[in-house]
This record gives structure tokens, sequence and C-alpha cells, in this order.
């Protein structure tokens, strides 16, 4: 009895066509990922919303991105962060053979539960880190009631 492989690698069944059919399946399938939407969650600040008596505090790391770059706005009791990093390497003279620092646009939609009066609003901007501070107005009430799990 010869000794064969699982998977000959002449194989036209399971081999090499095969392998190549699978690599270019797989290739595609990461080419609609990065294509986008992916790339696009790449630049996604990660954040944290912690929550007091008085306030919603907002912490927001963005490397890379500078102050006029950056842009906070409320809409109703939404909090809008949006902002763009962009890229200021020279592509023309080098052959890159890995990437992962990605680029572009984003914007994060925080909802609040209330809407934020005038000037009770404080934003700072430091080491890449957007801190916010958003007072809850008198008439904001935190209604919670237990939900029974079956």
């Amino acid at each position: 009895m010869s000794k064969k492989h699982l998977i000959d690698p002449r194989s036209d069944v399971i081999g090499w066509p095969f392998l190549r059919s699978f690599q270019t399946e797989m290739n595609s399938l990461f080419d609609r990922f990065n294509g986008g939407g992916a790339r696009d969650m790449a630049v996604l600040p990660a954040i944290d919303i912690a929550e007091t008596d008085d306030a919603v505090e907002v912490s927001a790391d963005i490397p890379g991105v500078t102050k006029d770059n950056l842009e906070v706005t409320v809409a109703n009791d939404t909090l809008i962060i949006k902002g763009e990093k962009s890229s200021e390497r020279d592509d023309k003279d080098k052959d890159w053979h890995l990437v992962e620092r990605t680029y572009g646009s984003f914007r994060r939609h925080v909802p609040l539960g209330f809407t934020p009066e005038d000037g009770k609003v404080e934003a700072s901007f430091a080491n890449g880190v957007l801190k916010l501070r958003i007072e809850k107005p008198k008439t904001a009430t935190a209604e919670s009631r237990r939900i029974e799990i079956r």
C-alpha cells in the first residue's frame, strides 16, 4: 500500500485547484469587508459612557485626529461626534507591504434620553481623548422598572 497525503496537492479534485478557488473566495470576502463598512468601522472611536445623578459623561479615544477635524453637536436627545482622520503619507515612491492604520471620516451617535439645555455641555480634547460632560436638565427623570425574565 502506497503512502498518500489525504489532500494530494497535485490532485485536480481536492488539491491545488480547490485551494486556489478557496483562496480566491476568501480574498473576495475580505475585499468586500475592507472596501467599505469594515474600513469605516476601524476608524470609529471607542467610547465610554458613564452616568451620575446630575450628568452623563462621555470619553472617546480619537488618536490621530486634530481638534480642527472634530465636531461635537447635540440634535434633540442625541449627542453626535464626528470627525476625520487623514493620511499624510506619500504613496508614490513606495511599495506598501502592510497597511494597518486606517483613515477616513467617522460619526458616532449617542442617545442621551434627554435634551441638554444650552450651555450645559462641557467638552475638552487632549492627547487624542475627547471628554464630554452633559448636565442633565432638572426635568429629566430616570424611570426604570424591573423586567421579569422567564
